[in-house]
């Protein structure tokens, strides 16, 4: 990937900051693949003094040098590499919610930096491609623009792709049904599921570092713990760690697995491994070089797995090395959020010392591979329950704070 990266970052349009000393305020969703963290970022990033990237992390880390094969055999970081362009980028993605449209020359950048990551070997093609076709649909926008988000967002990327609208199907919430499609770009930066980028923000400024909040989440910072610190040398960083029980977890994390629009993180055929993990590479033509969500530090151990010993061992790693970690965490169970989601949300911006938030009118479905539903675990029932006879299983879920009655896992 390396070669590609001047390329790139030459592409890219993103301006030096050095706001990264001033921020005051950090907040980071710790939580396992498949927890719920997704639905429970947006959600809290509607926030008025919540700002947030459209996104994870992972892509601007791969992008400045970051992450596995790169400066690390896991997605494990110790210490950050070039982090004035990596804090760079961030703070000029960094946004929060509002009702106005950015301006034609924001909303141009954001695409075009953020499609760049998506698709970068189309996008590096014919030169100005990308840039006219932006243009192209961001015409069709005025400042008092009504129609919905997702509307809008539809147009720029069916304009964007009108040459190969397949890959529309790689964004969240898009997926169509095609006979055999499935991921299989020669490099990746962001993992799909890609986000949609928003257009509906208000950037992140100097006049906003004293009183706000950056909201991070991504399942692998439970194993990158102190890195947020390393950005932002002069912040008060905060963390929340988001549970989910092991039944739904792992199932979830099977599905995902399974998906062929989503979820390729590492390219394992890069570094000449080949995967035989039973359940998944004799199932999938996916499944012999692409490894799926988070990559533990004992990853190599579960290569000729069997695939729910692959995502136990995914649900239970992170935890562990949260708890392990010794860092001071505000402890919230997703199951708990989705009950009662207003009472959870207060919780929080008490903790936080925020003013209480709206409870949106609906919750989002966000990363999802099948409608959302109570107790879809049951469809692995017999296997999750013998998983759950494991001895490091009960120990965790204790640790957690669930009980074993299987009847209470939603």
């Amino acid at each position: 990937m390396d070669s590609f990266l001047p390329a790139i970052k030459s592409r890219r349009d993103v301006p030096g900051s050095e706001l990264d000393l001033m921020v005051r305020r950090v907040v980071v969703i710790l939580s396992g693949s498949r927890g719920g963290s997704s639905l429970f970022k947006e959600t809290l990033a509607r926030h008025p003094r919540i700002a947030s990237l459209d996104g994870e992390l992972d892509p601007l880390l791969a992008l400045s040098g970051n992450g596995f094969n790169q400066n690390s055999d896991s997605d494990c970081i110790e210490w950050v590499a070039n982090a004035a362009e990596l804090t760079s980028s961030i703070l000029d993605e960094i946004s929060f919610a509002s009702n106005e449209l950015l301006d034609t020359e924001l909303l141009l950048r954001k695409w075009k930096n953020r499609l760049l990551l998506q698709f970068p070997c189309y996008f590096l093609g014919p030169e100005q491609r990308l840039e006219r076709s932006l243009e192209a649909a961001l015409s069709q926008f005025d400042r008092g623009d009504r129609r919905s988000e997702a509307e809008l967002q539809d147009l720029v990327l069916r304009t964007v792709f009108a040459d190969a609208p397949w890959r529309i199907s790689y964004y969240d919430g898009k997926a169509a049904a095609g006979a055999g499609l499935y991921f299989d770009e020669p490099l990746k930066i962001e993992e799909p599921p890609f986000v949609v980028p928003t257009l509906r923000r208000r950037p992140f400024g100097l006049a906003d570092v004293r009183d706000s909040v950056l909201l991070f989440k991504a399942p692998s910072d439970a194993y990158r713990i102190g890195m947020y610190e390393q950005l932002f040398p002069n912040a008060e960083v905060s963390y929340i760690h988001l549970t989910r029980g092991f039944a739904q977890s792992v199932n979830g994390l099977m599905d995902g697995w399974l998906y062929p629009l989503g979820f390729f993180s590492h390219d394992l055929s890069k570094i000449g491994c080949e995967l035989d993990i039973r359940g998944y590479s004799d199932t999938v033509a996916f499944g012999r070089k692409w490894w799926k969500f988070d990559l533990p530090r004992n990853w190599r151990e579960f290569t000729r797995a069997r695939l729910e010993e692959v995502c136990l061992n995914q649900w239970y790693s992170i935890h562990d090395a949260i708890l392990r970690s010794g860092v001071c965490t505000l402890r919230l169970s997703f199951e708990d959020f989705m009950a009662d989601p207003a009472t959870a949300l207060r919780t929080i911006t008490d903790h936080l010392g925020l003013p209480a938030m709206e409870l949106p009118a609906s919750l989002p479905v966000r990363m999802a591979t099948e409608p959302p539903r109570f107790r879809r675990w049951h469809k692995r029932g017999p296997m999750l329950l013998a998983l759950g006879r494991r001895a490091e299983v009960r120990e965790m879920m204790g640790r957690l704070g669930y009980p074993m009655e299987p009847d209470s896992w939603l």
